[in-house]
């Protein structure tokens, strides 16, 4: 799992840019489905045929990344850029980038004035994005010119995934595992999903674009899919950490978390209760989610048309929307069984409503 999530995760792509990632999901999956297709603004839709007696399933996760795009190029070299998607500015400076240019992968820094400069400034002041600046190593326009780098050219960060922790106990620290973690799971699903079709309905997997600038791409995929039941698997903010805000629901190496509620949506109880109850037979640990500082594209689908019943599962990720987010391996493996063993538990579904619960 890690080498894809490496291959996947060092894969420049912003929101709006994901032309890279998506061809890279593309070709990995495209001959082991039933059918794959991309639409107009670049959502992956896979479909896996199963059994029409019992419910079908969409499970999204987006592709895209947190990222920059670049804006102005300045008469010394210096690449003036905008975000993509949200950020706190306070980590930006010293931090390093990548540009996909015309001519490749070019390679510099967002820059920041020297400790030595300190005394004359501010150091409490937090700069904005708009005041910062890129430094790639080039003194004039022609040069950066010359590197294939024009504007709106996206940016991503520098940093590469690597493996981190104990042996027995190995984490994940790099940029994009939001939502790059949730792309393998849903990869590494569809060889699971060949067994047994009998045993579970129509199951779509859905690569989604822009999740990172409003859920764009998601609302799109649900309008057209249309499924019974839906779940976005996405990457959640730990709070386990000494922080003064944190409060310990949250925690790395916890299992998967379940979620109940965030700024987007209160789940389904349907599928979150079912979630649960696959959770606890199958002895797969997890986490209760009820945070309402993120959105997932659980937000877009469960308003999708006449209402998708709609749940989440989260993957504890630390310093989310940063250069070094880090996950725990293990729970990227248990929310892969624990949504293995959703899929076949959803034949206990058919013929059940709101009321139901």
């Amino acid at each position: 799992m890690f080498t894809l999530l490496k291959e996947l995760c060092d894969t420049i792509g912003p929101s709006g840019f994901e032309q890279n990632i998506q061809r890279k999901v593309f070709h990995l999956i495209k001959d082991e489905v039933d059918e794959c297709k991309v639409d107009a603004l670049g959502n992956i839709i896979a479909k896996m045929n199963g059994n029409s007696d019992y419910p079908s399933l969409m499970i999204a996760a987006h592709s895209d990344e947190i990222g920059f795009v670049v804006k102005k190029i300045e008469s010394n070299g210096l690449i003036r850029f905008e975000v993509v998607g949200g950020f706190d500015n306070r980590i930006l400076l010293s931090q390093p980038v990548v540009i996909k240019s015309d001519n490749g992968p070019v390679h510099g820094v967002i820059g920041t004035i020297s400790a030595h400069y300190v005394k004359w400034d501010d150091p409490k002041r937090v700069s904005s994005h708009r005041e910062l600046y890129i430094d790639i190593g080039a003194l004039n326009e022609e040069e950066v010119a010359a590197l294939g780098i024009r504007v709106g050219q996206p940016i991503s960060y520098g940093t590469q995934l690597k493996k981190v922790g104990p042996e027995y106990a190995p984490k994940a620290m790099g940029k994009a595992l939001d939502d790059r973690a949730g792309t393998a799971i849903l990869i590494e699903l569809i060889s699971k999903l060949q067994e047994d079709k009998n045993e579970r309905g129509d199951v779509y997997l859905a690569f989604t674009v822009q999740e990172e600038v409003g859920l764009r791409g998601a609302s799109v995929v649900a309008a057209k899919v249309k499924p019974d039941f839906a779940i976005a698997v996405d990457t959640t903010p730990t709070s386990d950490t000494y922080d003064v805000i944190m409060t310990g629901t949250r925690k790395l190496g916890g299992g998967p978390c379940i979620k109940l509620a965030d700024k987007s949506l209160i789940s389904n109880p349907l599928v979150s209760q079912q979630l649960i109850s696959v959770a606890k037979e199958e002895g797969i640990p997890y986490q209760e989610e009820l945070f309402m500082g993120i959105g997932t594209d659980a937000g877009a689908i469960h308003m999708t048309g006449e209402g998708i019943a709609t749940g989440g599962v989260s993957i504890p990720s630390r310093y989310t929307h940063s250069p070094y987010e880090v996950i725990d391996l293990k729970d990227l493996t248990n929310t892969g069984k624990l949504l293995l063993h959703f899929i076949t538990s959803m034949k206990q579904l058919k013929g059940k409503g709101f009321l139901d619960t």
